[in-house]
């Protein structure tokens, strides 16, 4: 793969290239085809479950509480990050291309940006949600109401747009010092920050924004379950222990499918551990595409209400088609 010539700027550094190089699936180049069928099979059925759970929710007035609208909100979270990335893994995987305008780069990693970050803030707005209604049962409805949900999701939505609208064009204007290549299959601000030049003040705005999520709302999600755990331990009856354990497992399960491959892949990017290329790749898929696949199933199988609304439309449409 040939380094893409830059434009040379006054003070020796270089402007941005009207392109970027992305890294596709090492060892799959030479079969673009079969890579293809998973990717389009991955999002097919991530738009399928994530779909029928935003149609559930949005029909069914039962659904309509605090937990089930934050689901709702994880739901859109997971079709817009998956949609984000797929235009270039299906260029990747369709024709092999590599390159890809700075413009189209720059707007693809503001979109999977704001829809990571959205996911991780929803889930902590879920791990709340479960701490409020263990921890202060009598009092849930009183504090968690329709109009503290309002604010929830404004400050979400100010969080992902507000803070992210600055990046792409901080990057459009940043020196920079390195060939624009990227180490992964779509854009990440971070892998793009890090091709400036040192003290280019637009990486460390980078570096907060990140960190203001993907740190803080892990440590905020374990406090929440650590108050959990308290309030369990001191529950006498196992059966109610029991069912506030199954009230939690599919947004734990949830949790632990976000963050586990991040912190895996920031840890192996921090220590500079020796893992192959292709593994390293293979992980960042995993982060960002298992979720948005899997947590529709984990809903309906692990959430009574959600999996009985679901059984009953379906039931009603068989019976409608049968007359």
């Amino acid at each position: 793969m040939s380094t893409l010539s830059t434009k040379a700027a006054p003070n020796g550094s270089t402007a941005m290239a009207p392109t970027f190089l992305l890294v596709g699936m090492p060892g799959l180049s030479a079969v673009p085809s079969w890579w293809t069928i998973p990717l389009v099979a991955v999002y097919l059925l991530s738009a399928l479950g994530n779909g029928t759970v935003l149609w559930i929710i949005a029909l069914e007035p039962t659904l309509h509480r605090p937990m089930h609208f934050f689901l709702f909100l994880l739901s859109m979270s997971d079709v817009g990050l998956t949609t984000a990335l797929m235009p270039t893994l299906l260029g990747l995987a369709l024709a092999n291309v590599h390159a890809i305008p700075a413009s189209a780069c720059l707007l693809q990693m503001f979109f999977v940006h704001v829809f990571s970050v959205m996911e991780s803030s929803v889930l902590l707005a879920m791990a709340f949600d479960r701490a409020l209604a263990i921890c202060r049962p009598l009092h849930y409805p009183a504090i968690l109401t329709n109009d503290i949900v309002s604010r929830i999701s404004v400050a979400i939505a100010f969080r992902c747009l507000g803070v992210h609208l600055p990046l792409p064009f901080l990057l459009a204007h940043m020196p920079y010092c390195h060939p624009q290549t990227l180490t992964h299959s779509y854009c990440l601000h971070p892998d793009m920050a890090r091709l400036a030049c040192p003290g280019a003040w637009g990486t460390f705005y980078s570096l907060v924004v990140v960190l203001s999520a993907m740190a803080l709302d892990p440590l905020l999600i374990f406090i929440s379950y650590g108050l959990i755990g308290r309030v369990l331990h001191s529950v006498a009856s196992s059966e109610d222990r029991w069912k506030a354990v199954q009230t939690c497992a599919a947004h734990l399960s949830a949790v632990l499918l976000f963050y586990i491959p991040m912190i895996l892949l920031a840890l192996v990017n921090w220590l500079e551990l020796p893992l192959p290329p292709p593994a390293r790749t293979l992980l960042s898929y995993v982060h960002f595409l298992l979720p948005s696949l899997m947590n529709p199933v984990l809903y309906s199988v692990k959430t009574k209400e959600i999996r009985e609304k679901i059984l009953k439309r379906l039931h009603r449409r068989r019976v409608g088609c049968a007359q």
